[in-house]
This record gives C-alpha cells, structure tokens and sequence, in this order.
C-alpha cells in the first residue's frame, strides 16, 4: 500500500495536504476552489453536526432554512457587512444560457436574460434573515427570536485549501433577536462557550476564549467572541465565533418590537458560526506521519477489527466469534467495523486504516481464539496489547475514555508549552520564528500598532483572553501604556 505521506517535519503544509487527500476526506473538484467531501470525511462531519445540533437545541434554538441568493440591495442595507465581504462575493446577473450561434456546440449567456437586480449568493446570512425577521418580530411577546441554520456559503478565496480555506464551504449559523442588550450580550457569550465546550470535549482540542479586537472583529459586529486553537506547526487556529450585533442590522432592516409598555424599539442582535474548517483543526491537532489521529468521540469507526486467516475454514470459525464481539460492542453504542475482505492483506488493512485514524485496532487470528485473547492496538500511541476475550469490550469501553482523554492532555501540554511571554518587539520576532506558538505581549489598543505588527511579522492578534490579569505594562512595538497582555500568533 503506497501510503507514504511527506513527515510534518519534513513540510508541515505538504503533509495536511497529503494527509486529507489521502485518507479519503476531501479532493479538490472540477469547479477551482471548492472541494468534494468525501464519504470518510463527511461521515465526521455528520458526527460534528449531529452533536452541535443536539447542544443548540438543548440550549432553545430551532432550525429553519433561508434562501442562497440575496438580492444586491438587500445586502447593500448593511453597510458595514457589505463592505466587509464585497470582495468576496459571487454575483447572479443572467437567469438562462443559448446556444451560441458563431461556435456550434457552445453556450452563451443569454443577453436578453438579465436579471433586474443581481443577486449575491450569500458569503454569509444576516441581510436575508434580518430582511425576514422584520415580518416575524411584532411584540416583545416573538423573543427571544433563536434560529439556526445549516448551510453552504461562498467567499470567493483565490488562494484555497481543503477543510481550511475554500470558496464554498458548510457551516450552522445562529441568528437571533432579544429585547434587550444584556440578553443579546448572554447569548452571545453561551454560544461561545457551547463552541469551547463541543471542541474541547468531543473533538479533544484545547481552546482559548477571548474577545476579538475592533480590527479583527465580524463586519457590523460591536463585539466578537471568539475560541483560538493551537495546531501542532505553532500556528493558531480560529475555531468559532459568536458575534455581538448590538442594533445594527436591527435598524439597517427595521426590525422593531412594540414592549410591554407598548413602545417600539429595536431588537437587539447575535450571530454565531463554526465551518467545515474544524475538519482542518482536527486533522492539525491531533494526526501524525502514519496518518490521522481522531478522537473516538467524533470517529465514524471507532473499532475495527481485522482477521488474521490462511484458508476459507478459519475465517469462518473466526467471523463466529468475531460476530458475537461485534454484536457486543454495538449494544453499548461503540461504532465498530469487521473488516472481513477477503481482497487485501491484514498488513494492507492495518496500513489503511491507521491511515485513516480509526482509535482502536483489533486483530484476530487461530493462536489467539486459542488462548482465547485478542491483540488490542492504539491508533494514537501505536502500542498493542493482548486482551483476553472475556474482557476486552469492557477494556476498550475505558480504552476509548482514556484515548479521548490522551488526546486532549497531549494537545494541551503542547499549547501551554507554546504560550510565551515577551516584553520587547525583538523577543517577539525571534519567538515567532524560532518556537511558533501564541505570543502574550504588550499592545496600545491601537490599530496602528496592530497593522504594523501584522505587516512586519504576519502574526495577528488572535485574541484578548477572557481570563486575562489586567495588569498595567508597556507595548512591546511602542512603547505607549497598556493594560494587558494580548495573544498574537502566526495564523490559518
């Protein structure tokens, strides 16, 4: 099995490439920029989707669904989001195509078939959904309004990669609408925290939450809220944001609601959103040179088993017992795989599917229904041990506890080892280049500050951290007074 992939060490990029193409996740398609998700890596994202789902309903949002296109006017409503993504924007002018009649089997836009106002397929939803709002919203009686939505976007990248960076991708986005500031304030910080707690829980990565500064912050937003992860180069990641609306897009759409004393006001506004992006976080964090590392809380098989035979007879004594064992693992909800193929090698499919992540590997051959155990290997340790029969699916329902647990301990200590404080702008550079990692440093509060740093380094300020100590300093780059260290990193 040629599997080979480059090492990280090697060419970190050119292995997250290899790797996602590799393991069946994703491939890039025949329209540039955008990807085809695979059937192995959308069965993840299926397993991310289903538990977000289920957190955001269990904390009072619904699902609903709004149109792809937004009328050109429509969009423009919101200044401030306009001008944020135009330079992103798909745009719908014509509605039909003819034959072209100078290249015969060719066609043409159809010049007469000009739309009357363009259409924007949608970077992102609030012009439409706040547009639909203003018809749902009459009393304080409809709020709190809390929707969202499962869909596909486009922002029109020109530099693209799987998972990370593509001009269509799939994400949720929340949309909702409270009678006052506080409320809208709350639920802008729940979902954040929502956010933290289903990617350090069930994808076992570690992430800091913090607010976003007024550069950095969602177009038309007052305030961003925001989870920063650490992949395994030093390069962070952004993993989720919930955004603070204020009224803003209230008042750009007229979305107004008469309160108890019967008086009109504008309802107040939070968005929130993770992407397809996270498949690039989870293979960044926790993969190795062998292949992927996923956490068995979010891995479509978490158990594979594979038989070790020579002739027809032993595979059928060992698809008896292995059979039971299945039967066994499926009644405690443990996604398990007998991987019976009679076409490949064991050593082919121990390849394949450590190439593909699965947790927990179990093999099965005559000796061992002899002595009645089985040989239990790790995907992210790679170590084996030989479980007898009576006992391994108890064994590997803490084994995959503790695996999950590994994972997230294992990217955490790497992160707290690569959060480094400086004092001057020199120690920053050499840091940057020569550890990676988040940057705790000084900063003025100014923008100015912020652009300079970005332009002479590339590394951005990822967040304020919620917890920070507000502790008086001096900026690293001016030194002008500063009330707090801030976390600048090279990012995705």
């Amino acid at each position: 099995m040629s599997k080979n992939l480059t090492t990280r060490s090697e060419d970190y990029s050119k292995w997250y490439n290899e790797l996602v193409v590799k393991a069946d996740l994703a491939e890039n398609s025949g329209v540039r920029g955008c990807m085809v998700i695979k059937p192995s890596g959308y069965a993840i994202w299926e397993k991310m989707q289903a538990e977000l789902d289920r957190m955001f309903k269990e904390t009072g949002h619904s699902n609903a669904y709004f149109p792809l296109f937004v009328p050109k006017s429509m969009f423009e409503a919101e200044e401030k989001n306009a001008e944020g993504f135009a330079k992103e924007c798909a745009i719908v002018t014509h509605y039909r195509l003819k034959n072209d009649p100078d290249k015969p089997g060719k066609l043409m836009v159809d010049p007469n078939a000009k739309l009357e106002e363009e259409l924007i397929v949608r970077p992102t939803s609030e012009a439409i959904i706040w547009s639909t709002y203003k018809g749902w919203v009459q009393s304080y009686r409809d709020l709190p309004l809390l929707i969202n939505q499962w869909a596909n976007v486009v922002r029109w990248e020109m530099r693209t990669r799987l998972f990370l960076r593509t001009a269509e991708f799939l994400w949720q986005e929340g949309h909702t609408a409270h009678a006052t500031k506080d409320e809208a304030i709350e639920e802008s910080e729940k979902m954040m925290h929502v956010y933290a707690d289903f990617v350090e829980n069930f994808m076992a990565i570690p992430v800091i939450k913090g607010l976003k500064t007024e550069t950095e912050r969602f177009a038309g937003a007052e305030e961003t809220y925001c989870i920063e992860a650490l992949m395994q180069d030093g390069k962070a990641l952004q993993a989720g944001t919930s955004h603070f609306l204020g009224q803003n897009f209230a008042k750009a759409f007229d979305v107004k609601f008469a309160n108890a004393e019967g008086k009109q006001e504008y309802v107040w506004g939070t968005s929130w959103g993770v992407s397809t992006r996270l498949m690039g976080a989870l293979v960044m964090t926790h993969s190795d040179d062998k292949g992927l590392v996923l956490p068995p809380n979010l891995a479509p098989i978490q158990v594979v088993i594979v038989p070790i035979f020579k002739t027809d007879e032993e595979l059928e004594i060992i698809s008896k017992v292995v059979n039971e064992l299945v039967s066994a693992f499926k009644k405690i909800k443990i996604a398990v795989k007998f991987d019976n193929r009679t076409t490949q090698k064991p050593g082919f499919k121990f390849a394949e599917w450590e190439l593909k992540g699965v947790p927990v590997r179990i093999a099965v051959g005559p000796k061992d229904l002899e002595n009645g155990t089985f040989e239990v290997a790790r995907r992210d340790t790679l170590s084996k041990e030989i479980i007898s029969k009576d006992s391994v699916v108890s064994y590997i329902n803490d084994l995959l506890d503790q695996i999950q647990k590994d994972l997230f301990d294992k990217a955490l200590d790497y992160r707290e080892n690569h959060i480094t404080e400086v004092d001057s702008f020199e120690e920053f550079k050499e840091v940057l280049e020569n550890k990676g990692g988040f940057v705790a440093a000084h900063w003025d509060g100014t923008a100015e500050t912020e652009e300079k740093i970005k332009e002479l380094t590339k590394a951005t300020i990822r967040c304020i951290p919620l917890n920070r100590v507000e502790v008086s300093g001096k900026c690293m780059y001016t030194g002008a007074e500063s009330t707090g260290r801030v976390l600048f990193a090279k990012a995705y």
